[in-house]
């Protein structure tokens, strides 16, 4: 029987779990705001780690990735010791704006949902009781 999950998938996963934790408890550096580990892609060879992660401060983005740049390698030596493997892969910090990008897009929504109400567009109910008296009118056209 084949497993369902490639061993690169399985390392990423656990190296998400244990850089969230670490990060979180151990990362003293300033720099580093608060951040969430997003996801881990690890190379096949488990050589190189792309570690994503979301600032929720988007204005110290590049202050927190620095600072995470400058702690990686004690992060990696802090994951050998958690980690049964016999290299840890390298990491490198990725800034993974897509909760911005979501709240940007939701905020486009909301504009032009507020611009269409302000335009005064008719509702559903007005425009199915204008059909409605479209089509009596032309139903009485016929029987005169």
């Amino acid at each position: 029987m084949a497993r369902d999950f490639a061993r690169s998938e399985r390392v990423a996963g656990q190296i998400r779990r244990d850089l969230a934790r670490l990060i979180q408890l151990e990362v003293k550096d300033p720099l580093v705001g608060f951040i969430s580990v997003s996801d881990v892609e690890v190379t096949r060879d488990l050589s190189h780690a792309k570690v994503f992660v979301t600032v929720f401060e988007p204005d110290k983005a590049k202050d927190s990735l620095k600072g995470l740049r400058r702690a990686a390698a004690y992060l990696r030596h802090r994951l050998s010791q958690e980690l049964r493997l016999r290299h840890v892969p390298e990491l490198h910090f990725v800034h993974d704006d897509s909760v911005e990008q979501g709240s940007h897009i939701d905020s486009l929504i909301a504009k032009a949902l507020s611009a269409d109400k302000g335009h005064g567009e008719r509702s559903m109910t007005d425009s199915e009781d204008q059909v409605q008296d479209q089509n009596q009118d032309q139903d009485q056209e016929k029987d005169s």
